[in-house]
């Protein structure tokens, strides 16, 4: 049996005259294609009350949290800077209560680009609502290139599991304007960029997370490094 992979839902927000799709919950395409190819099953998830997000704990093995729009900042404490760009307040809500729920559970968990800045936030992190905020950043995490094409590369702690599975300077894709702040307790950060930016986070004491700030879906077809995330992943969940 393929272990099965959830994916907490996106909502389509947007106006349309299509009854059908206001407010209809989606998961990316070439997600699901990397989850399939690595042997795992998506289970998609929609948005829910978050008092009901625990009772999908028994339809996944394993949940990658997906990319997206910024995390309120009212999670953290804060209010809204003024280059806090679109937040969807229910999808917070259900992503932070799955979230927890999951990581008490001790389920495998995998984050991308907001799906790492959510897991932190959901464990007791902080974020920069936009990388003005941080005196450090000299590089372009937002890029103009097609998001399936490498930007910048970063650095990987050498006995993290992200090197034994990426290798030291993998060269990955970068479409981001938030970045984490104070790391949540149960995580530490295994890459950065050249400009100290955090990339990527595991689990302290486990290896029940791995989470980084790029894209791995969008280049899964091509490089091999992206392939190996999603592998790991796999591997996990089917423990």
């Amino acid at each position: 049996m393929r272990p099965r992979i959830a994916i907490p839902a996106d909502t389509l927000t947007e106006a349309t005259n299509i009854i059908n799709e206001r407010n209809a919950a989606f998961a990316p395409r070439p997600l699901i294609e990397a989850i399939i190819k690595s042997g795992g099953l998506p289970v998609i998830l929609p948005s829910v009350s978050s008092t009901l997000a625990v009772n999908y704990l028994d339809l996944f093995d394993g949940i990658i949290f997906a990319g997206g729009s910024d995390v309120d900042p009212t999670f953290f404490n804060e209010e809204p800077h003024q280059k806090l760009g679109p937040t969807y307040l229910r999808r917070d809500q259900f992503e932070v209560s799955l979230a927890k729920a999951a990581f008490e559970a001790g389920k495998p968990m995998m984050g991308i680009c907001r799906g790492m800045q959510l897991l932190n936030v959901a464990l007791g992190g902080t974020l920069y609502q936009d990388l003005s905020e941080e005196s450090h950043p000299t590089l372009k995490h937002s890029q103009d290139a097609p998001g399936n094409f490498p930007s910048h590369h970063v650095n990987t702690e050498q006995e993290s599991r992200l090197f034994k599975l990426i290798g030291a300077r993998p060269y990955v894709n970068s479409r981001h304007h938030q970045a984490l702040n104070q790391i949540a307790a149960p995580l530490h950060v295994t890459a950065w960029a050249d400009d100290q930016i955090p990339e990527a986070v595991e689990t302290t004491d486990s290896d029940q997370i791995l989470a980084v700030q790029w894209h791995p879906e969008n280049m899964f077809k091509h490089y091999d490094y992206s392939r190996a995330i999603f592998a790991d992943l796999i591997a996990r969940a089917s423990k």
